[in-house]
């Protein structure tokens, strides 16, 4: 059985989803990262993390005095038509991951309080805006359950039951965000269920809705190229993804002032079983009225902005624009630091400005994060500055790229406006400024920047060795970086101890120098996942890569609707090259007996090449199998012994072939080093 360990390993790695729809459940810590905390820098608090610095405390401290602070209209907002508040709110996952709002009662027992020296005042603030949870009241027949996922669960009153826009991350959250909905709106079927968007905090949860819709199946409308989208977006990259996003969102974190506070967008997502629903009804044009359950709609279809398939809608009788997620109460991703495409800003701020000329009497905006804007004065001032931010990072990205700028150059000077800056909806909680005009350069120009120096530089390891060479060696490396962490260098101190720690992954001191660089860092931080990125890098620098559980199972209502061709093209990329640039051509057959289809593989000049048509009769082997008993064999459900010997499995030809053919998959594991070699 060890022999089918890396080939199952190989297949999920290559098929799950970015980590999120995959099932990402966090980093348990073993007792050797609990015991890598021993021997912690002074004042440490029990999970490693340092003390603010007195540089820290004065750099938030001259942050705060740049803000508004004492503007408490966005409170208002986020606390306007509650109906209740569950103050024992606990989302319980199948896996026992428990997402409770209490967890960030250090957040709020005073909203007025200032931030500790430890966070980011402007981020502390919206921290305290995305912990206020429960059901709330929007307009006339439309609902809010907010606080249960990283997402919002909207509700809108038909003439006979309940139209609900975005059913969250997985359906235990789902279910406790429809219980708490039901205690108030009642138990009307659901008639329709829109997902704005391709991402899986806006759909993975439809089965949590579906086992409580009453009545007939509901419709299920979402935009065009969904299924495409939910599947290829994710699928190819997902290992990588799903590491990644660890570091986005701070899976593994303490909660707490020196921990985990806030994603910018929300708190985290809450990562349980997944599901999915295919649509009934596709929106490919703008715009495209149509009556649900009564209800007068007027969708936008608005692809390649803050997901390649998006939409929006009006609802005119109350004068209610939904905006989806391309607009929101903070700066959002052109690029987001987990991986994905790259966005494009102009048509995202073009499709934000068709909003506004379209829907010029909108008297609410409510979106898919955050809270409502009301007040049609407001909501233009909103609108205008959301638009604007993303066609200003456009156009003077693309300014001084042209007077020859490189992408960190222009990140290291751009500056919004007075006028966008003080906004605090534009402000970088999740997106920022720096991160988005590297992206704007990649969209237009890619990674090159024009400088051969970095054409071709030294990998991390290899360059690491040099650096600390020509510095004179790992103890002046150490000299200089103590001086520049004692002034408040921290950026300086962190580039200094990266190279040491590729250089010696050994050094300790390194290690722990370089923790606590990354601990001020991500403390002065105003994004959410900048902090995250930073205080989750300096954990691992101290204790080791934590354990990060895919949950196969979770996943597989949404991998049994995923075509059969990316189950392959996964399986190609998770092909070891050097290994099978070394063998003669490889071609087999795969035939499932339950959907009717025949696929032939080919493994020539080192590449996986995969083709529906009738099998091949010079193939080594053919596989005559449900596409039922793949999806147990990728989820780990069947091994080795069930695929040469369960009855649900013909093999014709060599066997011998075909356990050469999966040994050539990489069982490349999930949780890979980032922070050191």
């Amino acid at each position: 059985m060890r022999r089918w360990a890396p080939i199952r390993a190989a297949l999920l790695a290559g098929i799950l989803s970015a980590g999120l729809s995959a099932g990402i459940l966090g980093c348990g810590d073993d007792g050797a990262r609990e015991a890598a905390v021993a021997g912690s820098e002074d004042g440490a608090d029990a999970a490693g993390f340092s003390a603010p610095s007195a540089q820290t405390a004065a750099a938030n401290a001259a942050f705060a005095a740049d803000l508004a602070l004492e503007d408490r209209r966005d409170f208002e907002d986020a606390e306007r038509g509650l109906i209740e508040r569950d103050p024992d709110q606990r989302v319980v996952t199948a896996a026992g991951r428990v997402f409770s709002q209490a967890d960030y009662a250090f957040l709020l027992g005073d909203l007025a309080a200032d931030a500790p020296p430890s966070v980011n005042p402007s981020l502390w603030r919206q921290a305290q805006l995305n912990g206020l949870h429960g059901l709330y009241r929007v307009a006339e027949g439309i609902y809010q359950v907010r606080g249960y996922d990283l997402a919002n669960l909207s509700w809108i009153r038909g003439e006979t039951g309940w139209i609900v826009v975005d059913p969250l991350s997985s359906v235990e959250a789902a279910q406790a965000a429809v219980a708490l909905a039901r205690r108030h709106l009642g138990d009307d079927p659901i008639r329709a269920i829109v997902f704005t968007h391709s991402h899986v905090d806006h759909f993975q949860g439809v089965a949590g809705l579906l086992s409580d819709a009453g009545g007939p199946e509901p419709m299920i409308i979402a935009p065009a190229r969904f299924v495409e989208e939910v599947t290829s977006e994710n699928i190819l990259a997902g290992t990588a993804m799903g590491r990644r996003a660890t570091y986005q969102f701070g899976f593994g974190l303490p909660y707490g002032e020196r921990g985990f506070v806030d994603s910018g967008l929300g708190k985290q997502p809450v990562t349980g079983t997944s599901s999915f629903a295919a649509p009934t009804v596709e929106i490919d044009r703008t715009p495209q009225p149509m009556t649900i359950d009564g209800v007068e709609f007027v969708f936008q279809y608005v692809p390649e902005s803050e997901a390649p398939a998006e939409l929006a809608f009006y609802l005119p009788a109350q004068r209610a624009w939904c905006g989806a997620e391309i607009v929101s109460h903070t700066m959002h991703n052109l690029y987001t630091l987990r991986g994905a495409k790259v966005r494009d800003a102009r048509r995202w701020s073009g499709y934000v400005d068709d909003a506004i000329q379209r829907f010029p009497d909108a008297e609410v905006v409510f979106m898919s994060h955050h809270w409502p804007v009301f007040g049609r004065e407001r909501v233009l001032a909103f609108l205008k500055n959301q638009r604007d931010v993303y066609r200003f990072i456009h156009d003077q990205t693309l300014r001084l790229a042209n007077q020859g700028a490189t992408p960190r150059e222009i990140a290291e000077t751009l500056e919004l406006p007075p006028t966008l800056a003080r906004d605090f909806g534009n402000r970088g909680y999740y997106g920022t400024l720096r991160h988005n005009t590297k992206a704007v350069y990649q969209f237009y120009l890619g990674w090159y920047d024009g400088n051969p120096a970095n054409l071709d530089p030294l990998p991390p390891a290899e360059l690491g060795r040099r650096y600390v060479d020509a510095i004179g060696g790992a103890a002046a490396v150490k000299e200089k970086a103590r001086a520049a962490i004692a002034s408040g260098d921290y950026r300086f101190a962190a580039t200094l101890l990266d190279h040491l720690v590729f250089a010696d992954e050994r050094d300790d001191e390194a290690k722990r120098l370089l923790a606590g660089a990354y601990d001020q860092l991500g403390y002065q931080a105003e994004s959410g996942v900048w902090r995250s990125e930073y205080l989750t890098a300096a954990d691992e620098l101290r204790r080791g890569i934590g354990r990060q559980a895919l949950d196969a199972r979770a996943a597989s209502a949404l991998l049994e609707r995923i075509p059969t061709e990316l189950f392959f093209s996964a399986m190609a990329t998770r092909l070891d090259g050097e290994r099978a640039g070394q063998r003669d051509p490889l071609t087999i057959n795969f035939v499932f007996t339950d959907s009717g289809e025949t696929w032939v593989l080919n493994v020539e000049n080192a590449v996986l090449h995969h083709w529906p048509r009738p099998a091949d009769p010079a193939a080594a082997a053919t596989v005559r199998l449900t596409r039922a008993f793949f999806l147990r064999l990728i989820t780990g459900q069947a091994g080795l012994t069930d695929l040469l010997l369960s009855g649900d499995v013909d093999v014709d030809g060599s066997r011998a072939e075909l356990l050469a053919f999966f040994g050539l998959l990489d069982g490349v594991a999930g949780n890979f080093p980032i922070v050191t070699p």
